[in-house]
C-alpha cells in the first residue's frame, strides 16, 4: 500500500499523517486522552513528543518509503492515528502510537488504523512487526491478538509516575 493513498469509509478518512498541525495534534491528543484516562501525564506525553520528533526527523533526512504515519479523520476532525517505524534491524518495523480518541471509538476505526500501518509494512518489506504497550490499553490489546499479535515479553514499570504498570511487547510475523 503506497503511504499517499487514502481510505475512506463513510464519514471516517484514514489519511497519510502531514498536514499542518498533525504532528502537534498526536502530542496533545495522546497527552490528553491518556491523561484523563489512566493519569498518565508529563513523562507520557514526553515520550511521545520524542518518538513523535524523532519520526519527524528520520522522515526529513532518510525518505526512503520505509516511515509512515496516518491520522484518522470522523466527519473532518482528526480521531485517530498510527504510525509504522523501523525497528532494531531491517527486516522489523515498530508499529507506534495508535490511538483512537473518543469520537471514533466503537466504529472499527482502531482496526482499521492497525490494518493500514500492516499492510504498509508488508509492502515496504518488513518481515516482523513489533509493538510495545501497557496493560490497561485493553482495546488496543484486542485489536492487535485480533490480528496475530502474540506477546513476548511483560516487564513493571513506574515510567508514567502513577504506579506500576505492566508493560507487554508484542510480535507478528509479517510474512505469514
Amino acid at each position: 500500500m503506497s503511504v499517499d493513498r487514502v481510505v475512506q469509509m463513510s464519514d471516517v478518512v484514514i489519511r497519510p499523517l502531514g498536514e499542518p498541525g498533525d504532528l502537534g495534534w498526536v502530542v496533545q491528543a495522546h497527552g490528553e486522552i491518556y491523561a484523563a484516562e489512566y493519569g498518565w501525564g508529563f513523562p507520557f506525553e514526553t515520550l511521545v513528543a520524542e518518538i513523535v520528533t524523532d519520526y519527524a526527523t528520520t522522515r526529513l533526512r532518510d525518505a526512503d518509503g520505509r516511515e509512515a504515519a496516518w491520522v484518522a479523520t470522523v466527519d473532518g476532525e482528526r480521531a485517530g492515528c498510527i504510525f509504522c517505524v523501523r525497528g532494531d534491524d531491517e527486516a522489523t518495523a515498530k508499529l507506534r502510537l495508535l490511538l483512537v480518541a473518543p469520537s471514533g471509538r466503537g466504529s472499527g476505526l482502531g482496526g482499521r488504523l492497525v490494518d493500514t500501518c500492516l499492510d504498509f509494512a508488508r509492502s515496504a518489506g518488513y518481515k516482523r512487526m513489533v509493538l510495545w504497550t501497557n496493560d490497561p490499553l485493553v482495546a488496543a490489546r484486542h485489536i492487535y491478538l485480533a490480528r496475530g499479535f502474540q506477546l513476548t515479553g511483560s516487564e513493571p514499570h513506574n515510567t508514567f509516575g502513577t504506579g506500576d504498570v505492566l508493560s507487554q511487547t508484542y510480535e507478528l510475523d509479517l510474512t505469514a
